[in-house]
């Protein structure tokens, strides 16, 4: 049998998955629980952990690519091994990109999609990327940049939690969901200690890997499509005007949040998926 993504699953499991959660760049299926296990009294919810990310088993080349196709790829092959009625296909930032591009390709397996923070690009910017070369541009980015300086390793899981603690991107993280994070994101390192489950090479080939068509994927799928935008530096440069012009599309703004609202303001990012699930 062919190796598939490690996910973590929660919920009745008489029930078929009604939602799949697709984390963020550098993280996993389980950096999520805080959000979604109050979900779980009505609906059955699956979280992969993405190819090079978490507990996933398949192989990566953590070198420059154009686009995230290995990892859509995996998806859909996660979809097509998922029975039952239609899904729910919901992410945050690369997560939620990844939602809807998998929607656009499975369209009868999906009945609607949530982004949280979703990367996607401004129109020009994207278009731009699709050049043939032109995404070697996104290699510049500061986050390409400063994934590469990431630290690899620690002496223990606390360690890293220590060094994590109330910095950086996880400033004000709530200490449940940091650890849950750190869990799963660090494995036992060959020398001793833990490592980083996601490689900084491979972080790094994410956020450059930015060849994707996420506009085009937004006009082909027909269902109900939400997005939850930060109001902080937000990732996200689809506009509630956009809402107008897309048949199905909602835009709104989480008030306050930061690109990691879904772990600072749960309650926003449940709320939506909450709607998405009840539709």
């Amino acid at each position: 049998m062919p190796m598939s993504l490690a996910r973590q699953t929660w919920g009745d499991a008489a029930r078929p998955v009604e939602l799949i959660f697709i984390h963020a760049n550098g993280f996993n299926g389980l950096t999520y629980r805080t959000l979604l296990k109050p979900l779980v009294g009505d609906w059955r919810i699956l979280a992969p952990d993405l190819r090079g990310h978490g507990a996933s088993p398949l192989p990566y080349a953590a070198a420059p690519r154009a686009d995230w196709g290995d990892m859509l790829a995996d998806l859909t092959a996660l979809i097509d091994e998922t029975a039952g009625p239609p899904l729910v296909m919901a992410g945050h930032s690369m997560g939620g990109t990844l939602a809807i591009l998998a929607a656009a390709q499975r369209p009868e397996r999906v009945r609607s999609v949530v982004m949280l923070d979703p990367v996607i690009l401004d129109r020009t910017a994207s278009a731009t990327m699709r050049v043939p070369g032109g995404w070697r541009l996104a290699r510049r980015h500061p986050w390409a940049r400063a994934a590469l300086k990431r630290r690899r390793q620690f002496d223990s899981l606390e360690a890293a939690i220590e060094a994590y603690r109330g910095r950086g991107a996880f400033r004000d993280w709530p200490d449940s969901v940091l650890k849950d994070y750190v869990a799963a994101g660090f494995h036992p390192a060959e020398e001793g200690g833990v490592a980083l489950a996601c490689s900084p090479e491979w972080e790094s080939s994410n956020y450059s890997a930015q060849a994707n068509d996420p506009w085009g994927a937004l006009k082909r799928f027909r269902g109900p499509v939400r997005i939850l935008k930060a109001e902080q530096g937000s990732t996200c440069s689809v506009a509630p005007a956009d809402a107008g012009r897309m048949k199905d599309l909602s835009v709104d703004v989480a008030p306050g949040g930061t690109h990691f609202f879904p772990m600072i303001q749960p309650d926003a990012a449940r709320a939506v998926l909450r709607q998405a699930m009840n539709a």
